[in-house]
């Protein structure tokens, strides 16, 4: 009978020490974390009023989606979404495309100028991208490129594509190039061994890429407060033209905030497994 007593009081310490040691701070944690999101989207369904009151109030006595008809109505926020769509799409294709091929070279060939270049990849992103801007200012104008979508996709490369190819290079060198020789031994050659072997392994690990090129297009706002007007104007953009020199239009500025979060929230909804695998890959050897 004691020795069952003790092994009770052994699994209830277990349990408690769980609960206190793990749990707890996980969801602490866990609401530290998600509280900004929910007062972000409690903001956008209060009324005038209650924006402006002194009390603190959690949810809204009557929640109304006046600010996302405004939004939506007034203010035309389709626009700058579909512009920040094109944009984030257009970068997301054409610097997987460069990077995936560059990285290719970068790991399974050995040529003159290799490790400068990798260095050089590496050093582009250690300076900051506003001293881009007054060069790629001119290079936009002088090509007649200037507020327009085109100007943002070339801009957004010169930083995405570098950390890419990083990125896709260290994903490359964790593949065996067994896989491929293989491949040519039953009489593939070098392109058909990267395309029907290595491509479709390096699946997630694409994706993983394609996510961080897609975030860094959509939110990006230095260059895009630069190289666009009013009809290629970008998301970011269109939020801080809703802090006027009178005040902030919180309730439109939350709103839009909540729009902008949604279709990155789907994307890694559908892509989670496979932006998992890709993240871990090359983290175990053996």
């Amino acid at each position: 009978m004691n020795s069952e007593k003790n092994e009770n009081r052994i699994a209830w310490k277990n349990r408690l020490s769980r609960i206190f040691l793990l749990w707890v701070p996980l969801v602490l944690f866990l609401l530290f974390l998600l509280f900004p999101f929910y007062w972000t989207f409690v903001t956008s369904l209060k009324l005038p009023e209650e924006l402006h009151s002194l009390k603190v109030i959690y949810w809204p006595q009557h929640p109304t989606f006046q600010a996302y008809e405004h939004l939506f109505g007034q203010y035309n926020f389709l626009h700058p979404m579909k512009n920040s769509l094109v944009v984030a799409a257009i970068t997301t294709v054409i610097s997987l495309a460069v990077s995936t091929l560059a990285a290719y070279a970068f790991s399974r060939y050995r040529f003159v100028g290799r490790k400068p270049l990798m260095v050089l990849f590496l050093t582009n992103n250690m300076f900051p991208t506003v001293l881009l801007l007054i060069p790629l200012f001119t290079i936009m104008r002088k090509m007649g490129l200037l507020y327009t979508p085109a100007s943002l996709v070339l801009s957004y490369t010169t930083f995405t594509i570098p950390f890419s190819v990083w990125l896709l290079t260290g994903y490359l060198n964790d593949l065996p190039i067994a896989l491929e020789e293989a491949a040519m031994i039953d009489g593939a050659n070098r392109a058909q061994g990267f395309l029907r072997i290595v491509l479709p392994i390096l699946l997630p690990c694409l994706l993983a890429t394609g996510v961080y090129i897609f975030m860094q297009s959509w939110n990006e706002y230095t260059f895009a407060v630069l190289f666009t007007n009013e009809n290629s104007r970008t998301i970011p953009v269109s939020l801080k033209m809703l802090v006027g020199q009178l005040g902030v239009q919180w309730d439109l500025i939350t709103a839009g905030g909540i729009i902008t979060v949604i279709p990155v929230c789907i994307m890694f909804f559908f892509a989670q497994k496979r932006l998992v695998a890709g993240l871990t890959a090359g983290a175990v050897k053996g």
